[in-house]
């Protein structure tokens, strides 16, 4: 069953719209949820019109029959799923097959599901020369989505968005190859080198291998941080319509392969606006460091609304209550400190500051919960990730929800080229004055 054909319309509901002499009856939609919806598709063909809204903050651009997101009461599930269950009982392998294939598999589907990406997890030996070709300066993510982007030119046996077959061995190879391709760069930014992967490892325990082990000695991945970075990953693995999810939607609904539309979302996941925020975050903890430690000084200059100072990692566009994923990371970000003892003065004035925003009458009437970006930043650094690594990270848990997404919207048989319209608000006609007559 398609995503359109389980949103029901509203036989009792219908939005009236009166323009100018006109008055057009539109649908209302139902999601399982109860959301409602009003479908304006016919809109512009019976009226003329069309609805404005930046940023599309209140459209919704498809059905979804993924991820249920409610900012209001603080509530999170994939697939019907809370968050809280899947953290508890799977692991990020797990949660993708069920974002992917739309239900938890039995032990010998996740079997075979695991032992394929085992199978895909090394990439084409040509690719690791694109490495040198980058600065040694270059940021990560520039390097994901331009070397996620080439897999279409050494896997063209797999491009076809139409072909179920070959939809499938890319999503494979893209999950497997993801981590390697992240490791790299990360690998040649510091001039060591390249590890290959190890079958006989998990998914994360494989990525922290190929990330901090050396050919001159062996490495043991700690277990506290493949526990805490599992969680990571499945919190991030999908949240509903977002930016780069959107950005994956659109350019898939030019019929472009898989590859191209991950790269595309791993372009938009960049911006600090979006999965940068974790890196934003722990740039502002170093801030405060760097002057001192003085927690109550930027608390002050936060509250000051002639300040231009952000408090960042705190509050959410979306939850307006606390984030359920950062209850989650909360308590994976205690145990790792907690374990680890790291002595760094980063993660005391981030203590500092989580205590003033569960405490502060000023965070707790606005809302300003410590959220999911607070607490995996100090993980990431604990882990000992330097900070640009940190957006890619958040494209590795998030490629499962990129490829469900990809994914539903092929198989829907409603889905058409993503094609916003606009209202023009430039010159209005004007003729060309020849260059030797123009002032």
């Amino acid at each position: 069953m398609s995503t359109a054909e389980k949103a029901t319309t509203s036989k009792s509901l219908t939005a009236r719209l009166q323009v100018e002499d006109k008055s057009v009856d539109l649908p209302v939609v139902v999601g399982t949820e109860n959301e409602k919806a009003i479908d304006i598709s016919d809109l512009r063909k019976r009226t003329g019109y069309i609805t404005l809204d930046e940023g599309f903050v209140n459209t919704g651009s498809t059905t979804s029959a993924i991820t249920f997101l409610n900012g209001e009461q603080g509530i999170l599930r994939y697939r019907g799923y809370p968050i809280e269950q899947l953290c508890e009982y799977c692991d990020f392998v797990e949660t993708s097959y069920l974002l992917i294939y739309g239900k938890l598999p039995n032990r010998h589907e996740l079997e075979r599901f695991r032992e394929s990406i085992r199978h895909h997890t090394m990439i084409h030996e040509d690719m690791r020369a694109f490495y040198n070709g980058f600065p040694r300066d270059a940021h990560p993510m520039a390097i994901l989505s331009s070397v996620v982007g080439a897999l279409s030119t050494f896997y063209q046996d797999s491009l076809d968005p139409h072909d179920k077959e070959q939809r499938e061995i890319s999503i494979h190879r893209l999950l497997a190859k993801l981590p390697t391709i992240a490791a790299y760069s990360y690998k040649k930014s510091i001039g060591q080198p390249l590890m290959y992967p190890r079958n006989e490892l998990s998914y994360c325990e494989n990525f922290l291998h190929m990330m901090f082990a050396v050919p001159t000695q062996d490495y043991e991945p700690n277990p506290v941080l493949v526990e805490a970075l599992n969680l990571l990953l499945i919190c991030h693995a999908d949240h509903e319509q977002n930016c780069s999810t959107s950005t994956v939607r659109i350019v898939g609904s030019s019929n472009a392969n898989l590859f191209a539309s991950i790269s595309a979302g791993i372009c938009a996941l960049w911006g600090p606006l979006h999965g940068g925020a974790n890196e934003a975050c722990v740039r502002m903890l170093q801030q405060i460091v760097a002057d001192g430690g003085n927690v109550k000084k930027y608390v002050d200059k936060a509250k000051d609304k002639k300040d231009n100072f952000r408090l960042m990692g705190f509050g959410h566009r979306v939850y307006k209550n606390y984030d359920p994923r950062a209850l989650i990371i909360k308590k994976a970000c205690d145990k790792v400190l907690s374990q680890l003892n790291l002595n760094d003065p980063l993660f005391e004035v981030a203590q500092q500051l989580e205590q003033v925003a569960l405490q502060d009458e000023y965070f707790i009437e606005r809302k300003l919960y410590p959220n999911v970006d607070f607490y995996s930043g100090i993980i990431y650094r604990a882990m000992g990730l330097p900070t640009n690594m940190f957006t890619v990270m958040f494209a590795i848990g998030r490629l499962p929800g990129w490829i469900a997404h990809w994914v539903e919207m092929h198989e829907s048989p409603t889905t058409r080229i993503g094609r916003p319209r606009q209202i023009y608000v430039g010159p209005t006609k004007r003729d060309v004055i020849p260059i030797d007559q123009r002032d």
